[in-house]
Order: structure tokens, then C-alpha cells, then sequence
């Protein structure tokens, strides 16, 4: 176990957390949208993310990820789903780990215990950013209208991950199911893709889910 000074960053006194879209209150939006809509969008809010910077190539660094979450380490440019967690690859030394609400104090603890005296590095982001999740037949027109990368499914299959230019800014774009993509999206820019997402998919339809 290392000497870091690891404690928990979620408040715990009653204090009320509210998202970056929090005040768009796409509750009151959910089945306002047009019926058979093309495009669904969900506030994945509020989630642990971790960055966790390692050795890749040190199997003893890749066994103790895998014993600490259950999850075999990522190759580039992929995420593996398991559940409500997932690890992607976003470089060579680094990658993130995204967990259920509250839960990424413990996650920090039990990678520092299986990863042990190994040179690693683990920052709790949470508070910087969030995911947007896009469901739908039309999901991929829309990628196409907001990013020159190429979303076609030769070159974007389930499990791929890619930090891309989106809409003007720079985002994550994760292909986590065959019609289920996530934008992994900074806060503050928050509004901004909730503006173009609204624009993009009016064509198609646009509903928001709880």
C-alpha cells in the first residue's frame, strides 16, 4: 500500500449534489420528446471517475488492476463495460475508470492495496466531468454531423474509445452498445453539447430519459 494521503471527496454531511445539466431539469423533459424519436439522450451524472496511471506493460501492474476491479486492463482505443463500471484506455500509461455514484473512495482503496509499491498514480476527477449517453437508430447520423472522425462501424465497433474533436471542442465518444454511444464530456462545457445535441437531432427526433 502506498504512503498517498487517500480520503473520501464526496461529501457526506446532507449536502445536495446537483449535475452540470441540473439546471436544464431534463426530468421535467422525460416523454415530452416526439414519439419513436431517432435519438434518446440520459444524463449519466454524478458517477466516480478515476484516472489511474501505471506501467501497461508490468504484468504485476495489469494482475493487480484486474484483482482491485475484476476487469482485464483495456488495449488502446477500448473500454470494457461490466456492469455499471468501466475501464478505458487513454494512452499508453493511462487510463480511466468510471464507477457507480460513491463508490470511487472504495475503488481508490482497494487499486492502492492490490497495486501495492508499484509507481502508480490514481487522481479522482469526478468533479470535472461527465457522461452523456446516446440511444437510438440515429445516434451515428448525429456523430456524423459533429465529428470528422469516422463513426462507421468497420472503423468504430462496440468497445471502442477515442478522445476526438466534437462539435467545435474536444470530447470523449464511446461506442458502449450497437445503438448506445456515450459522450464522456467536460462540465463546464456542458451546456454547449446539450445545445448542439438538441439542434443535431431535431431532424430525428430528440427524447430525454430519466
Amino acid at each position: 500500500m502506498t504512503a498517498a494521503n487517500v480520503y473520501q471527496q464526496r461529501p457526506t454531511t446532507g449536502a445536495k449534489a446537483e449535475s452540470s445539466l441540473h439546471h436544464a431539469d431534463l426530468a421535467s423533459l422525460v416523454g415530452k420528446g416526439r414519439k419513436n424519436a431517432g435519438v434518446t439522450v440520459r444524463e449519466k451524472k454524478l458517477l466516480g471517475h478515476l484516472t489511474i496511471r501505471g506501467d501497461g506493460h508490468d504484468a504485476a501492474f495489469a494482475a493487480g488492476v484486474h484483482k482491485a476491479l475484476g476487469i482485464e486492463l483495456p488495449g488502446a482505443l477500448t473500454v470494457i463495460v461490466k456492469g455499471d463500471t468501466s475501464l478505458q484506455w487513454l494512452g499508453p500509461d493511462e487510463w480511466l475508470l468510471i464507477v457507480p455514484s460513491g463508490e470511487e473512495f472504495a475503488a481508490e482503496q482497494n487499486l492502492r492495496a492490490a497495486l501495492g509499491d508499484l509507481h502508480i498514480q490514481i487522481v479522482n476527477v469526478s468533479g470535472g466531468q461527465q457522461i452523456l449517453e446516446l440511444s437510438g437508430p440515429n445516434v451515428r447520423d448525429v456523430l456524423m454531423k459533429s465529428t470528422s472522425y469516422d463513426v462507421h462501424p468497420n472503423n468504430f465497433p462496440v468497445g471502442k474509445a477515442v478522445g476526438t474533436v466534437f462539435a467545435k471542442s474536444q470530447l470523449v465518444i464511446r461506442h458502449t452498445a450497437e445503438d448506445t454511444w456515450e459522450l464522456l464530456i467536460r462540465r463546464s462545457f456542458s451546456d454547449y453539447w446539450w445545445l448542439w445535441l438538441q439542434d443535431a437531432s431535431a431532424e430525428f427526433g430528440l427524447s430525454v430519459q430519466a
